[in-house]
């Protein structure tokens, strides 16, 4: 196998500017601030649950009894988990939304506006719906609805924005091992949320909250006056300019066909092949591109396995090990540096061999085993968080590839003239199938596991990560989607075989 031009002799990194280093790290810590706010909500599940349910046996904090009753929100902790859960529903959803819309508008409008702009709105509305709410002592469902609607609505201008930004900077050649690193921002902001909620936990819940919100103001305030949106604002040329020169650089990275002979494109959503003003094109077009649909629905079903423990983690190891909130938030760290290792690693070896799916659809088989090692490890915190980084690695790595690498390159194919007027489109459809998915799931997961137990919850995503695989392992023809087959792929066969393995001792709670 031929190693690929671009990592001979550091020949990847000369290519680099110090502007370059410096658009990687503003959009990987700004997109790290919004994930941080979102991750201090899941570490902080247990003490608001408790504040919203007192009792004569609450013993977390105390207050008179008129208080105790204003708090009153819920009579059972089991109805707050349920709320709690409802919240993460809702915000998925209304996330989801968001992200369809939030393409299009990054699309057409300033990137950099767009991108501060929802950085400090949304820590405006996390600083309401934490301390405020708290400090005042007023509690009401309708109000933390509302809030957490908007908060997903204004998070979801991040991902597309940070994504077109970087797509703008950054070409094709590497562009694995490059989205791979940088992918890592939503993990390092989970890490950087449960560092700073379990710091200040000890004090009250809504301080986790006014920590991140005031460090996620300030970042929006950064990027407005220092992210630069695309190389020609400084007069570099752009990536398109870059890649004419370079052999072989239309040849998409996302498809998998062995047969090069087949690839014919004679098509251009771009009217005219002369034209050189670039303009965005249309959300039904985005959806036509080759690629766009199948990865949308895979990405769908991984998000949700990887937004479950996400949104799950530490209320698991809390209330199904027993062990300390603070320790079950720091515990947690460990799925996503397993998830920043996969998708370096895994993005890295996507270039050498020149294709993704195949990455991915061994990944996520690999995944089927450390899915069943994890759901049956013991009460020991060494074991859980290596079993914890090895889930992580498996489903964290594909779920950071699809969402950047892999969006990247459907966003800049030749059949739109690399136009990156595309991608945050582009990049708004894929998250935002799969938020729609993790915003399913999340309801899914509290009925299984209320219904029959946490075990099941795993052998559902077993079942997600055997869909993902088979339609990653499913020939691909060269204009999009896979390939309609009456045989099972099989990646099928293989994962439905170990899962019955798994299941055939499992029985309903």
């Amino acid at each position: 196998m031929a190693w690929p031009n671009i990592f001979q002799r550091g020949t990847l990194f000369s290519r680099f500017s110090h502007h370059h280093v410096v658009v990687f790290l503003l959009t990987f810590f700004s997109y790290s601030l919004l994930h941080a706010s979102r991750k201090t909500f899941s570490n902080v599940k247990v003490s608001i649950s408790k504040q919203w349910t007192p009792s004569a046996f609450n013993k977390s904090i105390r207050l008179p009894v008129e208080i105790w009753s204003s708090n009153h929100l819920f009579p059972s902790a089991e109805e707050a988990t349920l709320f709690l859960g409802t919240l993460d529903t809702i915000f998925l959803f209304s996330y989801a939304v968001g992200l369809f819309i939030s393409g299009i508008v990054g699309d057409r409008l300033n990137l950099r506006w767009v991108l501060s702009f929802g950085m400090c709105s949304s820590a405006l509305v996390v600083f309401v719906f934490g301390p405020v709410t708290e400090w005042l002592h007023f509690y009401n469902k309708g109000l933390y609805c509302c809030l957490w609607i908007g908060n997903g609505l204004l998070q979801s201008t991040g991902w597309p924005c940070v994504v077109a930004v970087m797509g703008n900077w950054f070409g094709k050649a590497g562009r694995g091992v490059v989205f791979g690193l940088w992918s890592a921002c939503a993990s390092v902001g989970n890490i950087l949320g449960a560092c700073l909620a379990s710091s200040v936990l000890q004090y009250g819940y809504e301080y986790a909250f006014l920590v991140t919100a005031a460090v996620q103001f300030a970042g929006g305030i950064i990027i407005f006056f220092g992210l630069l949106v695309s190389p020609e604002e400084i007069g570099i040329p752009g990536i398109e300019a870059e890649e004419n020169f370079e052999e072989d650089s239309h040849r998409p990275l996302i498809n998998g066909a062995e047969n090069e002979d087949e690839y014919e494109p004679n098509y251009s959503i771009q009217e005219g092949s002369t034209t050189t003003q670039v303009k965005a094109i249309s959300f039904y077009q985005a959806c036509c591109l080759p690629g766009v649909i199948p990865y949308s629905l895979a990405y769908a079903c991984l998000k949700l396995v990887n937004y479950s423990f996400f949104f799950w983690l530490p209320f698991y190891l809390s209330n199904n090990f027993g062990w300390k909130e603070a320790e079950a938030d720091k515990l947690s760290i460990w799925y996503d540096v397993g998830g920043i290792i996969g998708g370096t690693l895994q993005g890295f070896v996507s270039d050498v061999l020149q294709k993704r799916a195949p990455v991915l659809a061994l990944s996520l088989l690999l995944a089927v085993g450390s899915l069943v090692g994890y759901s049956r490890s013991p009460n020991d915190k060494s074991i859980n968080a290596l079993l914890m980084a090895v889930t992580g690695f498996f489903i964290g790595g594909p779920s950071n590839m699809i969402s950047s690498a892999i969006s990247a390159d459907l966003g800049h194919q030749e059949l739109i003239q690399g136009s990156s007027e595309a991608l945050a489109t582009v990049t708004g459809i894929v998250d935002g199938t799969g938020s729609i998915g993790a915003a399913v799931g999340q309801y899914l997961v509290s009925l299984i596991q209320d219904n029959l137990g946490w075990m099941w919850v795993f052998y559902f995503f077993i079942l997600m990560c055997i869909l993902i695989g088979d339609n990653l392992n499913r020939p691909r023809s060269r204009h999009g989607p896979p390939a309609s087959s009456k045989e099972p792929g099989v990646l099928w066969s293989c994962l439905k075989a170990a899962y019955s393995a798994v299941t055939k001792d499992a029985s309903p709670a």
